[in-house]
């Protein structure tokens, strides 16, 4: 493995919302001189001499993916922090490599090393007529980063990003590394194990806590992807009344009997989601809605609408360009904003990763996401109606996806169906207040909730125990379980502490 030591003592997140204090960047990549399994074993050895060396020098090490977090989650204060962006290697798998025990499809596998982006997996998968089962609405995450943050998926029978992972090859010690399953869906072969060099465990309690770690159990060298037959989206957007009907079928994701225009009646969406203006309700939502559909050569990709929202597009693609400013001018400034970029479309044909295919982001922005149970939509939408009137103007808008229950430990994602509550909005103090008054009033009206690990969050111990219950306590142990003494201190950086999950 290559390893250039920048010497860099800083470094910024991709949202550029903070600036950490580091001892070095190490930038890495495979040593292309081998064989692609040869290379990709000389990498996990690279790996593991990393992490003796931050042992020696006492110094806390982070994986870096994208930096696509707005938490500190993915830093290492004044230790070191390793660029895995350049290993992106992808592997088929091979009959022989495959448990005999495996109910799925063997070519429909493959191994992702770490700094694969979410992007790059789809543009390899379309070569092969394969797919992504689902991706967020931005894929420049890697996907070791969008796996161990839990980021939420676009597709609500589906899960999120880390519910088609099926394996995990993590490197958790300089004389250690294991390749991680269930105990319940065994996965590879005795055959992949030796190719590999590692030590196989089947465990799942420590899989589903391994699955969403933040970096924590050690570093994710690669994960076993599950993809499936290339499809299209046929996506739309179109304004509707905000009323008790839609309501109520963003409370129940019923859609057999509902009395709303959708594109195609009755038939269930692969994606639903809302977008909300605070200050026109008058006006109605956005609601986009997107079906699978047969793949088929000859579609029209995607038309991008240049100067803000597209299909899979989400608010912080535009909402950068939105300043705090005046509070008295707030209303107007968001009200011109979203009718300049939420453009209704209809019949936009492309596959996952032409809808769900941005990269780029316009202007600094704070996100907050929380996940609720779609029962309190209605609830936390009134919630955020007062607070904008109490502790407002929000300079941003209020979305709503939809996720299905993911089996992480520690997916934000854990209710039967998530609705994600995302809060989009200029970077100020103003919004840091808004933020902190919502999470109190929902505290105030027991609506359950959970913070999205890698957006803006105020989290402690105590607000992780309620959230997550017994869950924490199998995370703690399985966390436990895996590091030693030595490598819990490497793998625990200021972020984990202040959560109280570094015990």
């Amino acid at each position: 493995m290559k390893v250039i030591k920048t010497g860099f003592s800083t470094w910024e997140n991709k949202h550029e919302t903070f600036v950490q204090k580091i001892r070095d960047l190490y930038e890495l990549a495979n040593d292309n001189s081998l064989g692609p399994l040869d290379s990709y074993n000389d990498t996990t050895k690279g790996l593991q001499s990393l992490i003796g060396e931050a042992i020696t020098k006492q110094l806390p090490l982070r994986a870096l993916g994208s930096g696509w977090s707005w938490t500190k989650i993915a830093t290492a204060e004044e230790g070191l922090m390793l660029d895995t962006k350049p290993l992106n290697m992808i592997f088929d798998i091979s009959g022989a490599s495959v448990a005999s025990t495996y109910t799925g499809d063997p070519s429909k596998l493959f191994l992702a090393q770490c700094g694969n982006g979410v992007w790059e997996l789809s543009r390899f998968l379309k070569g092969r007529n394969l797919s992504l089962k689902t991706s967020g609405a931005s894929n420049g995450q890697t996907i070791a980063g969008v796996t161990a943050t839990g980021a939420h998926g676009s597709a609500f029978d589906v899960g999120a990003v880390q519910d088609f992972v099926v394996g995990m090859h993590i490197i958790v010690s300089p004389t250690r590394h294991i390749w991680l399953e269930r105990a319940s869906a065994p996965v590879v072969s005795d055959t992949f194990i030796q190719h590999l060099q590692t030590e196989l465990i089947r465990d799942d309690d420590l899989f589903y806590s391994a699955l969403v770690c933040f970096g924590s159990f050690g570093i994710i060298h690669g994960v076993m992807i599950e993809t499936e037959d290339i499809f299209l989206l046929e996506a739309s957007m179109s304004t509707m009344p905000f009323d008790p009907k839609l309501i109520q079928l963003m409370q129940t994701l019923d859609f057999s009997n509902t009395q709303l225009q959708l594109p195609y009646g009755v038939e269930r969406p692969y994606h639903f989601a809302i977008s909300l203006n605070p200050y026109d309700l008058e006006k109605g939502a956005y609601v986009t809605t997107m079906y699978k559909r047969p793949y088929r050569l000859g579609y029209k990709p995607p038309v991008r609408n240049l100067e803000g929202l597209g299909p899979g597009d989400d608010a912080p693609c535009f909402i950068g360009k939105l300043t705090q400013g005046i509070p008295a001018l707030v209303p107007t400034l968001v009200t011109k904003l979203l009718a300049s970029n939420l453009t209704p479309y209809s019949k936009q044909f492309g596959i996952l990763g032409e809808i769900f295919d941005n990269t780029t982001l316009h202007g600094k922005l704070l996100s907050a996401a929380v996940g609720i149970p779609i029962s309190y939509i209605k609830q936390a939408t009134d919630v955020l109606l007062a607070v904008n009137k109490t502790d407002g103007p929000f300079a941003g808008l209020f979305a709503y996806r939809f996720v299905k229950r993911s089996g992480a430990k520690l997916a934000f994602t854990r209710f039967d169906y998530t609705c994600v509550l995302e809060l989009d909005a200029a970077f100020s103090d103003a919004t840091y207040a808004f933020y902190t008054a919502v999470w109190k009033k929902f505290e105030e009206e027991k609506i359950p909730f959970t913070f999205h690990w890698g957006k803006v969050n105020e989290l402690d111990f105590t607000r992780i125990s309620n959230m997550y219950g017994d869950d924490v306590k199998t995370w703690l142990a399985s966390r436990n379980k895996l590091l030693d003494t030595d490598t819990k201190k490497v793998f625990t950086n200021a972020t984990l502490t202040k959560w109280g999950l570094d015990v």
